[in-house]
């Protein structure tokens, strides 16, 4: 048997009640406590990881193992597997306790640019209802090589470029995290350039090449590197791009930009076409030598498709939609070539900010579409969780519930709530409750969505009938008809169904003798029996 949460878990019971109410009911109430007060449980949380790609209906654990109990009291309690978002990734086998993946994973898709991937899961028993939560590990493998955005790379570089100069190249991409990721670059044989190796703050290695011996254009004009970028997998995976360098004439004066590192904070609501900031270099050189424009380099694909700089003026603007909840910063560095081909670079580093832009979203888990009239109070009826998107107080939420019924909202672990009746129910009164919940976030302006859930009440039979009237009068002539119909009585009852069937009959007096009357069981209609003296009985109850 699973065991019942401690204080901080979330655990509740569904109690079925009836209007007959005998001997086998006691017995199960009487069992119920034995049960609550017997099982145990921990608050842990089930811990797995999983290789990606693995093929269908991969091996993930062995639930019913882990947690202590036969694979038939899965089955008995209904117990299934609730992944968190849309997509249900898992599926528990309930005859064997065996938790698989439901296809393969990809852990690049799930979780891009992140170092880990965990998939967050809840199994959940309906009967008793409980919740245990677990998580998936997804670890990567090595099923990615590194790719440089070109094949080919050109840089022009001034034939007194002195000893020692460097000059960044493009970086290779690697969908693979960790040891799998990218890992080293190398640069193929050559008399004049080597390699120098960066890391940036967000952990990502560069290249630059490295002058070692000064270029003479008048020797040779162009010169062909082979740049290869490896990750750290076993066996490796590598990736190749060539590097043409073009030997340009002497032009003496670099572009200078006025600051090193540009550091700018955004709103992720920033409309499009909005001004980011605006990069400057000068170069004192006269006509083409002078003119600078810039570009891009270093520059992740995501970070380009977001912005976009204007090569004349140095603006970087606005171009996609910006969202704080996939990527929070952006490292662009911006290049400023004369026209001489004559370079320089500085940083420019984006922090997205947040804004209230995510509505909360509320998940039905569990709903108990009926319960009866003389349900106890504070018995469950839903279970639903609540998650916003946003973060800080933009991801805070609150719930409610609109108008005044008999029915609250009690929060238990994480983000779930269970709606409890909390007063005593009459279907008598009203039979239906349409009841809307209502989550609302905290951020400014305040972000709300709804959501509807209608709960049936079930009829006990709880109302006795009740005549018209206290008397009914009525009359016959002597020497009548046998079974002559002299009237009728009439009762109803508030209950319904077969609780509301109302059935007559009439109540014996001792010592009366045989009844002169009699009552027809379903409609209530009089009759007497046999012809009548008025000189013998004038009038009788």
């Amino acid at each position: 048997m699973l065991g019942i949460p401690e204080a901080g878990e979330w655990l509740f019971w569904r109690v079925t009640a009836c209007g007959k109410r005998n001997a086998d009911s006691k017995r199960q109430v009487i069992l119920f406590i034995l049960c609550v007060c017997v099982c145990q449980s921990g608050a842990e949380t089930l811990r797995y990881s999983l290789a990606e790609e693995m093929e269908r209906d991969a091996f993930v654990a062995n639930i019913a193992n882990d947690l202590g109990v036969a694979p038939s009291q899965l089955a008995a309690r209904k117990a299934r597997v609730v992944s968190e978002g849309n997509e249900q990734l898992f599926h528990l086998h309930q005859n064997t306790g065996i938790l698989t993946a439901k296809e393969p994973l990809d852990r690049e898709e799930i979780c891009p640019q992140s170092d880990t991937c965990t998939l967050f899961f809840k199994i959940f028993f309906e009967n008793p209802l409980q919740l245990i939560r677990g998580e998936v590990e997804v670890r990567d493998v090595n099923d990615n090589s590194p790719v440089f955005p070109e094949k080919e790379m050109v840089l022009e570089i001034l034939e007194t470029a002195s000893p020692g100069s460097r000059f960044p190249v493009e970086s290779a991409r690697d969908k693979d995290v960790g040891s799998n990721g990218l890992q080293n670059y190398s640069l193929g044989s050559n008399s004049h350039f080597s390699l120098a190796l960066e890391t940036g703050n967000d952990g990502v290695k560069y290249a630059e090449l490295v002058l070692d011996r000064q270029l003479d254009r008048e020797e040779q004009q162009e010169l062909n590197l082979l740049l290869t970028a490896t990750d750290g997998g076993s066996p490796p995976r590598s990736g190749t791009a060539q590097i043409r360098i073009v030997v340009l004439d002497a032009n003496d004066n670099i572009p200078v930009f006025r600051r090193e590192v540009y550091e700018v904070r955004l709103a992720e609501n920033s409309p499009a076409e909005q001004l980011v900031v605006r990069v400057a270099a000068v170069d004192p050189d006269e006509g083409s030598n002078g003119k600078v424009r810039y570009t891009f380099t270093q520059t992740s694909e995501q970070s380009r498709q977001l912005f976009e700089l204007n090569p004349t003026t140095g603006e970087i603007r606005v171009a996609g939609n910006l969202d704080f909840e996939e990527v929070k910063n952006h490292e662009m560095v911006v290049r400023a070539t004369d026209g001489g081909g004559l370079s320089s670079h500085c940083k420019v580093r984006v922090e997205i900010l947040d804004v209230n832009d995510n509505v909360p979203e509320i998940a039905l888990t569990s709903l108990t579409a009926s319960i009866p009239e003389d349900a106890p109070a504070q018995t469950v009826v839903a279970l639903f969780s609540v998650r916003d998107r946003d973060s800080g107080d933009n991801g805070r939420t609150e719930c409610s519930i609109d108008g005044d019924l008999p029915f609250s909202l009690t929060p238990t672990f994480d983000n779930y709530y269970e709606l409890r009746t909390n007063a005593a129910l009459d279907r008598e009164k009203t039979a239906e409750y349409n009841i809307t919940i209502t989550a609302t976030d905290w951020g400014t302006p305040r972000l709300s969505s709804r959501e509807s859930i209608c709960v049936q009440i079930w009829d006990v039979n709880d109302n006795v009938p009740e005549f018209n009237q206290e008397v009914y009068t009525m009359s016959v002539k002597e020497n009548n008809s046998p079974m002559l119909r002299i009237g009728h009585v009439n009762a109803t009852d508030a209950d319904a169904g077969k609780n509301a069937r109302v059935t007559y009959a009439l109540v014996q007096q001792e010592g009366k003798g045989q009844p002169e009357v009699s009552i027809n069981s379903e409609n209530g209609a009089v009759y007497i029996l046999r012809p009548l003296d008025y000189e013998e009985v004038r009038a009788f109850e």
